[in-house]
């Protein structure tokens, strides 16, 4: 067994509904790839977060998969996120943002989604960026 094994938790409902959520997001990321709209880092976080405390079998798979794993692992390794990540990430947003704002007529949605827009950006500025090794070329 491994050491995570305490942090798993007990309840058999509890356990089948955390992975359930960590299945739902992986679908929600992977879609998040090619759809602008739909975020991929925090679902894959979410993932990850659930499979950590359902399921060693995931969460081992999740972290090791050749083309989601190492994207979360420097994540939560505090490495960072690519430059060409943070912009993505946050012009999607903005975009978002900006057309959720248009579209809602409730004043307390338009207060709330630049605020909201503000807090996210200012949180992915702070996360390290990590340095992206160059290509080697083929001299």
């Amino acid at each position: 067994m491994s050491n995570n094994d305490d942090l798993l938790v007990k309840n058999p409902l509890i356990r089948v509904t955390l992975i359930a959520i960590g299945w739902l997001s992986i679908v929600l990321g992977v879609i998040g790839i090619f759809l602008p709209l739909l975020p991929t880092t925090p679902f894959l976080l979410l993932a990850a977060a659930c499979f950590a405390r359902s399921s060693n079998r995931f969460h081992t798979w999740l972290l090791s998969h050749p083309y989601l794993g190492d994207y979360i692992k420097l994540y939560l390794d505090g490495k960072g996120i690519p430059l060409r990540a943070k912009v993505y990430i946050l012009v999607a947003m903005w975009i978002t943002i900006a057309t959720s704002f248009y579209f809602v007529a409730v004043l307390a949605a338009r207060i709330i989604l630049p605020i909201v827009a503000i807090c996210v950006t200012f949180y992915i500025c702070r996360l390290p960026t990590l340095k992206v090794a160059e290509p080697c070329s083929t001299k």
